[in-house]
Formats: structure tokens, C-alpha cells, sequence
């Protein structure tokens, strides 16, 4: 048997390796860009900054130092150099790729930081292995500026899990919907119709706006805003804006909402202001064939019929009288429990009447009384002359 050398013997003894084994050794050597390692074999392994992060730029020596011990995969046996090439992130990845399938199994929320923006959505990454967020599904609302969340740390479940395409997708829309309809369950337990509650204006349209009450939207329509007529929900609320609302109706779909409310209601000392025989002024808001709507007062609407405008004939109500005319009327009907009020110019006219004819009597009157009295004075003077002439 003959002897072996010494190299022999030495190589004997150390371990052999294979690609993509799982090494463990101990640094020995740190620079900004690479990591050297003794792994127990005759070659020394070797980190490169892109084998160990994701994360570009990185200085290894903050990172470790000598006498850490490292766990690697094994990329090369022998890079060229003679030396063994090792991957810190992708034996990490292998981790969190299995950690990441099992949170796929069980629906777990999972978070971690936005570190990209893309073109269709978010990059995140989890212990060296990226995650895309699609932008369909970063909320339950489309998102037109996703520079808002870069840096930001955000919470997903993902929802699809591919990693031999390397295709991981996460989904934030899902929770955040879950999360509000939680909020909505609890919202429609401790409301009622009635009740008056705070949200935050979230959007006006034409017809209204909707308001955020904390789980669900509640609709207030342009004709609930106001006891008074209003062309322009904007003129109301401005988005953003917290305001107080009465919760008018309750059904399944949604939540009707007023600013409407009863203390406030034009029509409660209707009877004091509006009595029949009442003259008073409002403004021409709207005018048909058959007569003319004046507004008194923010949600009091009254009627001016057309046969009571004048004692002319009048065939239309917009031949005499205009939108946003100022009038003056006499109220001939109060209906408070219908809220109709009716009134009449042609009233006014005959009131105008009876009161000249009592001008004029009341003239004739003192004249009557101014004759009287100068015809006793001429009586009582001739009477005084008699007795001095004798």
C-alpha cells in the first residue's frame, strides 16, 4: 500500500460540496462589496454584495462582522478563482418562499414596506423576496397617485402564488374591504332613524353627497341639505368637511341622511307669521300656467294664484310677473298641516280700496265738522254784537 501525501490526507479531510448546498461558515474577511467566509473546505466561500441583499448600494461591513456566522447556498464550487460562490439572499428567499406558501395556505396578514413603484402597482419586499400589489388591488378605490405609499409599510394576504414563475401577488383591497364591512355591522347596530351622527363629507355629485359615518355611506340628497331650495350641493359641503346629519331611513342598501332637522323647521310658528289676513313679502322662485310659487322663507313656499294677481285678467303669471320679482301679498289660506299658503295681490288691491274710501270719509267727516264749527262761531259773535248795540 503506498503512503499519501500529505495533500492527500489534508483533502481527505475536509468536506466536499455541491451546488446548492446549504453551508454554514464563519466570517473572516469583510469589505463593502464582499463577504469571505470559512466554510471547512479547502476553498474559502465568497458573498458579493448582490448575493447577499436586494437592496442596491448596501455597505456589507455595517452589515456583518468578523466571527458572525453565516448560513449560505452554493452557487459555484469554483467561481474561476478557485473559490467557492455563495448566496446569502437566495438560501433567505428559499426560507421565505416557503414562508410566504404557507401564509398563502392560511390567508395570513402579512406586512412589509413599499420599496418600488411601478408602472401597474406596488413592489414590496419580505425577507429578499418581492411581492407585487397590483394597483387593482392596493384599495377598494382607484388610486390615481401610488407615489403616496412608497416607503410606507402596508398590510396584504396574498392571494396568488407561483414561485417557479416567480409570480407572488398580493392583495390590500380584500382587507381593507373585510375592515369596513366590520365597521358597517357595528355602525348599523348603534344607529337609528332619528339620530343625529358626525361623518366626513367623501364625495358630492349633482344630486347630493355622500358621507362616510365610519363603515358605511350614508346618502345626503340635494333635497334633504336644506328647508330652502338648493341648485348646487356645493354650495352646502366641500369634501372633507365633518358635519352633523339626521338619519332619515334605514334599509339594507343604504343610509338616507338629512340636515333637515325638526327644531329648525320653518313651518313650526307658521301659524304666528302666516296667519290668513297676514299681508307679506317673498320673492318669485318659479311660475306655471296656472299661477306663481313666491318663497317667503328658505323652505316656505307659497302660492299666488293667477286669478288673485290683479283684478285684470291675466292670462299667464310670467306676463305680468318675473323670476326673482319682489312681491308684496295678502295670505287668504293657511294649510299648516299640508304646508300650503295662498296668496293674493287682488286682497292687497281691495284693501288699498276700502282704505281710500275711509280716507275719503273721514275727509268728508271733518270737513262736515271744520262748517259746523264755523257756523257756531258766527252765531255765538252775532249774539255778543246784539247785546253791545243795546
Amino acid at each position: 500500500m503506498s503512503e499519501k501525501s500529505f495533500e492527500q490526507m489534508l483533502e481527505e479531510s475536509l468536506k466536499t460540496i455541491h451546488n446548492g448546498e446549504i453551508v454554514e461558515g464563519t466570517v473572516i474577511g469583510v469589505k463593502e462589496d464582499e463577504i469571505v467566509l470559512n466554510i471547512g473546505y479547502k476553498s474559502d466561500g465568497i458573498i458579493t454584495r448582490n448575493e447577499f441583499t436586494n437592496t442596491p448600494n448596501v455597505d456589507l461591513r455595517e452589515e456583518v462582522k468578523v466571527g458572525d456566522t453565516l448560513e449560505a447556498k452554493v452557487l459555484k464550487v469554483n467561481d474561476g478563482e478557485g473559490q467557492v460562490l455563495l448566496s446569502y439572499k437566495r438560501l433567505a428567499a428559499d426560507k421565505t418562499y416557503r414562508r410566504l406558501e404557507e401564509a398563502f395556505k392560511n390567508q395570513e396578514v402579512l406586512e412589509a414596506e413599499v420599496t418600488s413603484v411601478l408602472k401597474g402597482g406596488l413592489s414590496v419586499l419580505v425577507d429578499e423576496v418581492r411581492v407585487f400589489i397590483p394597483a387593482s388591488l392596493i384599495a377598494d378605490h382607484y388610486v390615481r397617485n401610488l407615489e403616496q405609499y412608497k416607503g410606507q409599510k402596508v398590510k396584504f394576504v396574498i392571494t396568488e402564488f407561483n414561485p417557479r414563475r416567480r409570480r407572488i401577488i398580493g392583495n390590500r383591497k380584500m382587507l381593507i374591504e373585510a375592515k369596513k364591512e366590520e365597521q358597517k355591522e357595528e355602525l348599523f347596530q348603534k344607529i337609528e332613524v332619528g339620530m343625529r351622527v358626525r361623518g366626513t363629507v367623501k364625495n358630492i355629485v349633482n344630486f347630493g353627497a355622500f358621507v362616510d359615518l365610519g363603515g358605511a355611506d350614508g346618502l345626503l340628497h340635494i333635497s334633504e341639505m336644506s328647508w330652502g331650495r338648493v341648485d348646487d350641493p356645493h354650495e352646502i359641503c366641500k369634501v372633507g368637511e365633518e358635519i352633523e346629519v339626521l338619519v332619515k331611513e334605514i334599509t339594507e342598501e343604504r343610509i338616507a341622511l338629512s340636515l333637515k332637522f325638526e327644531d329648525s323647521n320653518p313651518w313650526l310658528n307658521a301659524e304666528e307669521k302666516y296667519s290668513p289676513g297676514t299681508i307679506v313679502t317673498g320673492i318669485v322662485a318659479r311660475m306655471t300656467d296656472f299661477g306663481a310659487f313666491v318663497e317667503l322663507e328658505p323652505g316656505v313656499d307659497s302660492l299666488l294664484h293667477v286669478s288673485q294677481i290683479s283684478k285684470e285678467h291675466v292670462e299667464k303669471p310670467a306676463d305680468v310677473l318675473s323670476i326673482g320679482e319682489k312681491i308684496t301679498a295678502k295670505v287668504v289660506d293657511l294649510d299648516v298641516e299640508n304646508q300650503k299658503i295662498s296668496l293674493s295681490i287682488k286682497a292687497m288691491d281691495d284693501l288699498d280700496v276700502a282704505d281710500a274710501e275711509f280716507d275719503e270719509q273721514a275727509s268728508d267727516s271733518n270737513e262736515d265738522l271744520v262748517e259746523e264749527a264755523v257756523e257756531e262761531t258766527v252765531e255765538v259773535n252775532d249774539a255778543v254784537s246784539e247785546e253791545e248795540q243795546e
